[in-house]
């Protein structure tokens, strides 16, 4: 009997780690809780052909749009965690909504496996050509001088830009006009044309206008200048420390995803990323390569909650 259950127990493990191993066996869904086309969408898109070409099987963007992101962020959670749902979402559902919608079917620092923050991205603080302000300086001093009269655009409330704009409210002890627009093109739209003071709106989004002459960068949240603006100081530089931000994009799982799935499916994407066929054409949109640990994903999720979620208290901003 002991001779039995000996081999019975060897060949439970034999198959346990067959299995594993066999993983991809079936399509795997890369969720993503945006409409197709932005930035989520397009990193989730660029590095799925890089997953199948080095873990074989199938990698398909299933794409959940709702109420920013926190929808397919409550599908991830209730998916199997076998790893065949994997969740790459922008920092959104993970630390900003949960503060702002009502009701959320997860909870952001215990149902999910942190992979890695694939790459991240800046803010710009931003003004139409045709603005009197020249250089940062010309606005800290009329925002100074007129509390509460500069307005800034954004994509809506509780996005980066907004959070940006209400961040360097408070380091700042300055005060301006939100402007929530329904989304960055009508946002985009009328800064071009006037109708707003300012944005901090993603290098991704500005860049092009800012290129062709249209915007002027007056600064960047970044830690290090940017080199695709490298006349546009830091926010650090011009004095302001607590107003370095970054979006970004990041890979996850539901809660419970084995070991050597996990392991396998972060060094794939690290891969990916520094694949010389995708990184030169990320690094030319704006994005900066992150590719981190689990354990720093992790550590950095809780630190982006915890900042936001303050933002959110003192500016008693509402997701209405």
């Amino acid at each position: 009997m002991k001779k039995l259950l000996t081999a019975l127990a060897f060949g439970l493990a034999a198959a346990t780690g067959a299995q594993a191993q066999a993983w991809p066996s079936k399509p795997v869904t890369l969720l993503v809780p945006f409409p197709p086309g932005g930035s989520t969408d397009m990193i989730a898109r660029t590095l799925g052909p890089k997953l199948q070409e080095t873990l074989g099987g199938t990698f398909v963007v299933d794409n959940k749009a709702g109420a920013g992101g926190t929808v397919g962020a409550g599908l991830a959670k209730r998916a199997a965690p076998d790893g065949y749902t994997i969740f790459v979402s922008s920092l959104g559902p993970f630390v900003i909504g949960p503060h702002l919608v009502k009701g959320i079917q997860y909870d952001p620092l215990k149902d999910f496996d942190y992979i890695t923050v694939a790459v991240q991205a800046p803010n710009v603080l931003a003004v139409p050509a045709s603005s009197p302000h020249k250089t940062y300086a010309d606005l800290q001093a009329y925002i100074k001088a007129n509390p509460g009269k500069m307005t800034f655009a954004s994509a809506g409330n509780g996005t980066s830009d907004h959070l940006t704009a209400e961040l360097f409210w408070q380091t700042t002890g300055t005060s301006g006009v939100h402007i929530p627009y329904k989304g960055g093109a009508p946002a985009m739209s009328d800064l071009l044309g006037g109708q707003v003071d300012a944005t901090f709106m993603n290098i991704n989004t500005g860049l092009p206008n800012i290129k062709a002459g249209k915007l002027r960068a007056l600064a960047i949240t970044s830690t290090n200048r940017s080199p695709l603006l490298p006349d546009a100081p830091t926010m650090e530089e011009l004095g302001h420390k607590g107003v370095t931000v970054y979006s970004w994009q990041a890979f996850a799982a539901p809660k419970g995803l084995p070991a050597d799935i996990k392991s396998k499916l972060h060094a794939a994407l690290v891969a990916g990323l520094n694949d010389p066929q995708v990184k030169p054409k990320l690094l030319e949109l704006g994005f900066e390569i992150v590719g981190n640990t689990p354990e720093q994903f992790t550590a950095f999720q809780a630190a982006e909650f915890a900042r936001w979620k303050k933002v959110i208290e003192v500016g008693k901003i509402t997701a209405d």
